[in-house]
């Protein structure tokens, strides 16, 4: 059975769909010792062999699925070109995994990992319309009409963001807890849209992606995902 390269090296654990398509596109990748540069080449994982840098890539790895409560100042990539400390640090596996999408470096919270390309794909990919719930602590109150304006959109970065909810928690004569959910996570995406308005976000932090919840994990801890959490991924 044919199978696109990118689906493949992913699939493998290797990386996610998008670092493939740039190791395609960088010609880090050779099928039957050939270098390739489409990443959508079907191959046939039976008879074809893939390497990467001189490396050969399988499909025998186990899919591993795991949760990190991230804490601030961690990156969540592989490997940083600052040397700032990784997500990967934490976890401390032998297997590769990478992360599902990213949290920013001074945000904390729900950060899944995995080395199951398809649900990296679908959980990154904003057709498959899959919330990311939040906790955003602002400097002062905020008042109702910027609320509403963020729920219907606003124009950040030369693209108007998708309509979203947003919901005070608690508010005090100095901050605000505001409960935020998206179906997108562009670069930094909450801080902007308050940002926009005079708002500054002192604290963030991922509380959900769908339905699985950070619950109580301890922040700087990690687990492995539930049958019932992976079913839910595999199904969204």
């Amino acid at each position: 059975m044919s199978i696109r390269l990118n689906k493949y090296i992913s699939n493998s654990g290797y990386t996610s769909r998008r670092k493939a398509d740039e190791l395609v596109f960088d010609k880090k990748v050779t099928v039957n010792g050939v270098i390739v540069t489409e990443p959508g080449m079907q191959i046939d994982p039976e008879k074809d062999m893939i390497e990467i840098d001189h490396v050969k890539i399988s499909l025998e790895q186990p899919l591993i699925y795991i949760m990190l409560n991230k804490p601030p100042k961690f990156v969540s990539t592989v490997k940083d070109q600052f040397e700032r400390p990784s997500v990967i640090d934490l976890i401390g596996l032998d297997q590769r995994i990478y992360p599902v999408g990213r949290l920013d470096y001074d945000s904390q919270g729900l950060l899944l990992l995995t080395n199951d390309g398809d649900i990296t794909y679908k959980l990154t990919h904003p057709r498959h319309n899959v919330s990311k719930t939040y906790i955003a602590k602002i400097d002062r109150i905020v008042d109702e009409t910027t609320l509403q304006k963020i729920r219907n959109g606003v124009y950040i970065d030369n693209y108007r963001t998708r309509p979203c909810q947003v919901n005070v928690v608690n508010q005090s004569d100095n901050f605000s807890e505001i409960r935020v959910s998206i179906m997108e996570g562009r670069n930094r995406q909450i801080r902007k849209m308050f940002e926009k308005f005079g708002y500054n976000i002192v604290a963030l932090e991922r509380i959900a992606i769908g339905d699985i919840s950070i619950g109580n994990l301890p922040l700087g801890k990690w687990r492995y995902l539930t049958e019932k959490e992976i079913g839910y991924l595999k199904n969204v």
